[in-house]
């Protein structure tokens, strides 16, 4: 079957991650940077674990797993060594319809983690199905090394200019055309972008389009 690719806003939201290990560390990191109010269940934890509950980055619940742990949650990771802990705690998240993430063990997953390239908020996601986790990492190497380690900082101008286009352009093909060359790098850099000339004459193209009504 066909996975929907998406992403998840998690600001705020409560997520659970079972194990405190090397296996769940990551995945707690990756819930911490998307925001998320993140609470992990674990007998022991690793030292990057520890320090996370005391800085109160996380909660940490120190004992094993009970399916009240649930109550609340938005989403759950479950990256124990055991799988039978995880597998236990995927059926009772499904039973209460809750995303659940048994980290390695696809049938358990109602989701994957991608693969990720990252230039600040610009972000190119390669999921496999959790088929091929080497295959998505090295298609991830590859598109890191062709894309422009500034591209970040080039999205964040696009995003600016592009809600003044928005703001000075009704809908019409003229504001079409302006967002489609706003996205167009090789002739649209922020210090000589023809898209500020066409922002220069909105107002004068407003009045015209008035004056035709």
């Amino acid at each position: 079957m066909e996975m929907f690719p998406m992403y998840l806003k998690l600001e705020g939201r409560a997520c659970l991650v079972v194990g405190a290990g090397s296996i769940a560390a990551p995945k707690v990191e990756s819930l911490l940077r998307a925001g998320a109010a993140v609470t992990v269940v674990a007998p022991q934890a690793q030292a990057s674990m520890e320090q996370a509950a005391a800085e109160g980055r996380i909660r940490w619940i120190q004992r094993e797993f009970a399916e009240s742990d649930l109550d609340g949650m938005f989403l759950v990771i479950t990256g124990t060594d055991r799988q039978a802990v995880n597998h236990a705690v995927a059926e009772a998240a499904r039973a209460r319809q809750i995303l659940c993430n048994s980290v390695d063990d696809p049938p358990d997953c109602d989701f994957f983690y991608p693969s990720v390239v990252r230039r600040g908020e610009l972000q190119i996601a390669i999921s496999t199905a959790g088929k091929s986790p080497a295959l998505a990492q090295r298609l991830r190497e590859e598109i890191d090394a062709l894309l422009d380690p500034g591209m970040g900082e080039w999205l964040d101008a696009v995003g600016e200019i592009r809600q003044r286009i928005l703001e000075c352009f009704a809908l019409s093909e003229e504001r079409k055309r302006a967002l489609h060359l706003l996205a167009r790098r090789e002739i649209c850099q922020p210090e000589q972008c023809p898209v500020q000339e066409m922002l220069r004459q909105a107002p004068r193209l407003a009045s015209r389009a008035q004056q035709a009504q």
